[in-house]
């Protein structure tokens, strides 16, 4: 019955027309960007998968110890193992050679418009809408556009990751400086600070528990894109769960699908305890005690 009210709306026509001419008018951009992507994201799997295993895992394990303690140093040290165990290492070191460079992007990109969007009213209620259609579209749609411009491999992978993760980042960093007591800042200003200063050292401190949340997010989301771009071909654990759902082979997604939780807890442990040693945190859990 609708068909016979409302006309036909060719918007998704219109969308892939748009996206063709975007990929012809900038494809000598597109270039660039892929070759950067491709190259750093090389060089950081490089870096974490030719070094001997227990290198890496006890370079890992170090970085769990300065974050959290020794318990979490050892169970790092002990998930690591059932990955290299079940031969999924190298893989699981591509995986986080995807995560780390997406989620760096990302951050740098969400920080920035998180700031820009708390100071500024305008901005917040341009941004919103663009970030809600960020995180609730559905994530394969954007393997689509970025297959278009990139074809296969890692960069439509971390492109798709980017823009999947970077809604958190902006909403936490902008809640962040929004609730730092107005009153604090003013008397920044009473003290003739400039608002530069202002936000470096009374904003961002205040605000860097609640930013720090927004990076776990982020980077947990694009932890979470891993399996789905292996499915153009970004390799890693992604790449493993894909060939396994194809070919029904239950060992390698169990196998797979281990080592993506495994390197989830780990993330999420580490950040979240860079998060807890912020001072405003340990302020906060001085004055609870």
């Amino acid at each position: 019955m609708s068909g016979t009210l409302v006309p036909r709306i060719p918007l998704g026509e219109w969308v892939e027309a748009f996206v063709d001419w975007v990929t012809a008018v900038l494809d000598p951009l597109f270039d660039v960007v892929k070759g950067v992507l491709e190259g750093v994201y090389d060089v950081l799997e490089v870096v974490l998968a030719s070094p001997p295993f227990w290198l890496v895992a006890l370079v890992l394990a170090a970085l769990a110890y300065v974050a959290k303690g020794w318990k979490l140093a050892v169970g790092s040290l002990v998930g690591f193992a059932v990955i290299a165990g079940v031969e999924q290492w190298e893989a699981a070191m591509a995986s986080l050679a995807l995560v780390l460079l997406a989620s760096a992007i990302a951050l740098a990109i969400a920080i920035p418009l998180g700031i820009w969007a708390a100071r500024n009213d305008k901005v917040s209620r341009a941004v919103r809408p663009v970030l809600d259609f960020m995180q609730t579209m559905p994530a394969f749609v954007y393997l689509i556009p970025t297959v278009v411009i990139f074809l296969t491999g890692p960069v439509p992978g971390i492109i798709a990751t980017i823009v999947f993760a970077l809604a958190p980042g902006v909403r936490f960093t902008e809640l962040g400086i929004r609730q730092v007591d107005k009153e604090v800042v003013e008397a920044g200003q009473a003290f003739g600070s400039t608002p530069g200063r202002i936000l470096r050292q009374i904003q961002l401190p205040l605000a860097m528990p609640t930013i720090m949340a927004g990076v776990n997010q982020v980077i947990m989301l694009s932890l979470s894109m891993v399996v789905i771009a292996g499915l153009v071909g970004a390799g890693g654990l992604g790449q493993d769960v894909v060939a396994a759902l194809a070919s029904i082979d239950v060992a390698l997604g169990f196998e797979a699908g281990l080592s993506v939780v495994i390197l989830a807890m780990y993330l999420d442990r580490v950040t979240s305890a860079l998060g807890d040693r912020a001072p405003v945190s340990r302020a906060l859990a001085a004055a609870r005690v």
